[in-house]
């Protein structure tokens, strides 16, 4: 049945699992692992202009920046890991959009992200918003996946990638060959990936 001319857009999505996601007004009781996990392996990283046969997306990057961020602080706690692998989790809605593009929108954008994101915390048991010095750990392990990103797989030079994103420092040693060895896999393989992590960190 169309929508009158008097009525609201809808502003909700209905999800896999059957729920019913406002968008304006997120419900924690309306979110699922699964429909995070689903979409963001399906929503790729860098408009999709990666090499390889799928695009990297952004379930895979999320399991990245958990893992560089306990290669930089071992001693991190299951809920700070998970708030690592949760850390772009309202792209599952929103989609991946690029850094310019949300400096644009301006701080509606964030408040409606920001909304979203408090949601998702909730619903995983997690405080709405992380600390500040969490906050930080998060952003520079997101800002060593973003390089390695970049130079492994989205054609940047390496003089071109540290402008933006700096260069990573502390890759290397015991358990570090994953972050050298960046390969896209399939949405199904990805949200595998995400979801196994998920219910490591949440056990």
């Amino acid at each position: 049945m169309a929508r009158t001319k008097d009525e609201p857009p809808r502003a909700w999505q209905r999800m896999l699992s059957g729920r019913r996601l406002d968008l304006l007004d997120p419900s924690p009781l309306d979110i699922e692992i699964e429909d995070i996990a689903h979409g963001l392996a399906r929503v790729a990283r860098w408009n999709g202009q990666t090499q390889g046969d799928h695009a990297f997306s952004v379930a895979q990057h999320c399991v990245l920046v958990q893992e560089i961020a306990v290669h930089a602080d071992p001693s991190l706690g299951n809920p700070e890991r998970l708030a690592a692998l949760l850390h772009d989790a309202p792209e599952y809605v929103i989609g991946d959009m690029i850094s310019p593009f949300k400096a644009a929108l301006g701080l509606d954008y964030k408040s409606f992200e920001h909304r979203l994101m408090a949601a998702i915390h909730v619903r995983f048991g997690l405080p709405p918003t992380c600390t500040a010095d969490l906050e930080a750990a998060i952003k520079r392990a997101d800002r060593m996946a973003a390089f390695l990103e970049a130079t492994q797989l989205a054609g940047f030079a390496l003089g071109e990638a540290e402008k933006f994103f700096g260069r990573p420092k502390g890759l290397d040693g015991a358990g570090s060959q994953k972050f050298h060895k960046l390969k896209p896999q399939s949405p199904n393989e990805a949200a595998a990936s995400y979801l196994k992590l998920f219910k490591r960190l949440s056990a």
